[in-house]
């Protein structure tokens, strides 16, 4: 999957101007011996409009986020001798795949990406030219000097956002270790290091199928306390989990404290539900990580008896304890990962009834 270099922009505020229509043309033939002929202004040509095309190699705004203001050209005047006036050219915006667009004025939304198949869309639309003379003459008027004016384009002020195009959302506290998972289950190389926010945009690694398709799964930055209300990076990044089919939760074990993890997974949802409550009732797996850090088999049953027990109705199958960085049983989680989002898109009937979905915060 391309990353792209340079800043990670994924929400900018534009202007966007379609052309204006060019005016029609009053123009009249000269013939010899005939003081006014007949009536041959052209039309007006049709003003550009603004096209939003997607990059696949794309994902940041940072490009567009060079100015504030684009506008297509405008169309040219009606002409004589019937000619029609050039159409203004388009302007051609490339954007990443997810990109949306609202309209900043209502806050509604203009324009999702994801809407159009073919990767491009018009937006705001061009002005229709105006009309010549020549389109108005009559029986009883066979020499209009009237003409139209082009029409305006469409103008707008847009807010493009970007929602990562990711089936897998891996959702953590800073310095968990999911860029580091997701490099050792995709080969992805995000950049890694033991401190804070190291990842300042969603990394994806695409993770192949047996029927040769694939998967995007994505690190998406960390989450801090109070992320939903706009502390740390968290509201930038939340809405990156929007597309996502399913959640995977990545936390740290903690030697010193065998009941942080229990903690930090309320914490995560918490900041999820805030967000949104539906993206907090997808299908989830949970990941403790760093189990290297531990001693002994005891240490690690201290932690997961508090985990059990915060979380009694939790299924099992749901937790996989690893270590990203020795990629200590992170084979099992990728088969898991894999299995699980193939019944969400291909659910295989069962004789038995179905799992019931498991939602901590209602457990």
């Amino acid at each position: 999957m391309p990353q792209q270099e340079g800043s990670f922009i994924d929400r900018i505020k534009l202007r966007l101007k379609a052309g204006d229509g060019g005016a029609g043309a009053v123009s009249f033939r000269h013939e010899k011996y005939v003081q006014l002929g007949g009536p041959d202004g052209g039309d007006g040509g049709k003003g550009g409009s603004v096209i939003l095309r997607v990059n696949t190699g794309l994902n940041t705004l940072e490009k567009l986020h060079s100015q504030s203001f684009y506008h297509a050209q405008d169309g040219e005047r009606g002409g004589k001798n019937n000619c029609t006036g050039a159409n203004g050219a388009d302007i051609v915006l490339e954007v990443p795949p997810g990109t949306v667009v609202f309209n900043e004025e209502t806050g509604e939304l203009a324009l999702d990406m994801e809407d159009h198949p073919g990767g491009e869309a018009v937006l705001p639309k061009g002005g229709d030219g105006g009309k010549g003379n020549t389109r108005f003459a009559t029986a009883t008027n066979h020499a209009p000097r009237k003409a139209t004016p082009g029409w305006p384009g469409e103008e707008l002020t847009a807010v493009l956002e970007i929602k990562t195009v990711a089936q897998v959302g891996l959702i953590g506290l800073p310095n968990a270790g999911k860029s580091t998972l997701i490099s050792s289950i995709t080969g992805a190389r995000p950049r890694v290091a033991d401190y804070p926010f190291t990842t300042l945009q969603p990394v994806l690694g695409a993770v192949p199928l047996e029927d040769g398709g694939c998967f995007v799964i994505a690190d998406i930055p960390g989450i801090i306390q109070g992320a939903h209300e706009g502390v740390g990076l968290g509201l930038d990044f939340l809405r990156h989990i929007e597309r996502t089919r399913m959640l995977l939760y990545v936390i740290e074990i903690s030697p010193h404290d065998p009941d942080q993890p229990a903690r930090t997974l309320r914490d995560l949802q918490h900041e999820v539900r805030q967000y949104s409550e539906e993206i907090l009732s997808r299908p989830f797996l949970i990941a403790l990580n760093k189990v290297d850090l531990l001693d002994d088999e005891d240490e690690l049953a201290l932690v997961l008896d508090s985990f059990r027990a915060e979380w009694p109705g939790l299924p099992q199958d749901r937790v996989f304890v690893i270590s990203a960085r020795g990629k200590t049983n992170t084979e099992t989680l990728r088969k898991k990962i894999i299995s699980m989002y193939t019944e969400l898109v291909r659910p295989i009937e069962k004789p038995d009834e179905p799992e019931q979905p498991f939602h901590p915060l209602n457990g």
